[in-house]
This record gives C-alpha cells, structure tokens and sequence, in this order.
C-alpha cells in the first residue's frame, strides 16, 4: 500500500523561533480571560506593561507586568505597589493568556529573557487565580508557589 505524504502549512519549530517580544500600548481587554475588566488605561499605568509575543505581524499571547518592591495579594494591592522599573526590585505578572499552543510558555520564557537583561530585579512572581490550570500552567513552566492567598495565588521565576 502506497501512504501519500502530507504536508502541514504550520513548522512549529519554526514559528517557535521567528517570535518576538514587543511592548503593547493596548490590546482587547475581552480577550483576557484572567482579568477582562482592567483597563488598558490600568495596564499601561506608572510600573505598569502590557507585551504581546509577535508572529508574522499578529500578537499570538500576551502577558502584563507590574513592577513592585513587595508581593501583591490582590490587584488593589498591585495597583498601589506599582512603581518605576528603576526602583522596582520585583516584576508581577498577573494576567497572561495565548492564542495558539505553546505562545503561553514561550512569552513566560522572552519576558523572563527580557527582564533578565533589562533590569536588575530581584524575581519575577505571579498574582495568578486559584485555578487548577494556573497552578499547573506556572508549576510546568518552572515556576515555585511561593504564597497561596485569599482569592490569588503567587508563584516564583528564577531571574
């Protein structure tokens, strides 16, 4: 029996390698399926970033970092903690989704690349739900639970 051979118009590997790491001004905060109701305006904040992982010219995940010198509980905390990345000692990342498999790990892994050499912080946590998948989604990707709170959670990246 003679098996045809199929041909796949998407090379994971290769769009694995032609992504990039790119600040945001905004983006649609209904995409968000962690915190849909913080404004861009919220997002892009004094200490606050919005980066988007780029693929031929569309964003494919995104991540918001807040810069603080202590670990938020809550994002009322996380709004006041926020500072200039100068005087930051930590990045939060609390909201982080994709849009296609593997976008969610590779923007954990640019945004650590990227805070590793731009900045001289301390960590990178998370204020992540109290959901199984973000449990599993940051333990997978290397990060440590460091503090389970009220209604959040805070794991830790190795800088």
């Amino acid at each position: 029996m003679n098996l045809k051979k199929y041909k796949y118009n998407f090379n994971f590997f290769n769009w694995i390698k032609r992504t990039e790491l790119v600040e945001l001004n905004e983006i649609n905060t209904e995409d968000d399926p962690i915190r849909p109701e913080l404004s861009n305006d919220f997002r892009t904040s004094s200490g606050r970033k919005i980066f988007g992982l780029k693929y031929d010219g569309d964003i494919e995940g995104v991540v918001c970092v807040a810069f603080t010198s202590d670990i938020p509980e809550t994002v009322k905390e996380l709004e006041l903690m926020s500072t200039s990345e100068e005087k930051a000692k930590i990045a939060v990342a609390y909201t982080l989704w994709s849009l296609k498999k593997g976008a969610g790990k590779k923007i954990m892994k640019e945004l650590l690349k990227h805070l590793k050499e731009e900045n001289s912080l301390d960590s990178v946590m998370t204020l992540s739900p109290l959901t199984p998948m973000a449990t599993h989604y940051h333990i997978r990707n290397g990060a440590k639970l460091v503090k389970i709170n009220p209604t959040t959670q805070n794991f830790e990246y190795k800088v």
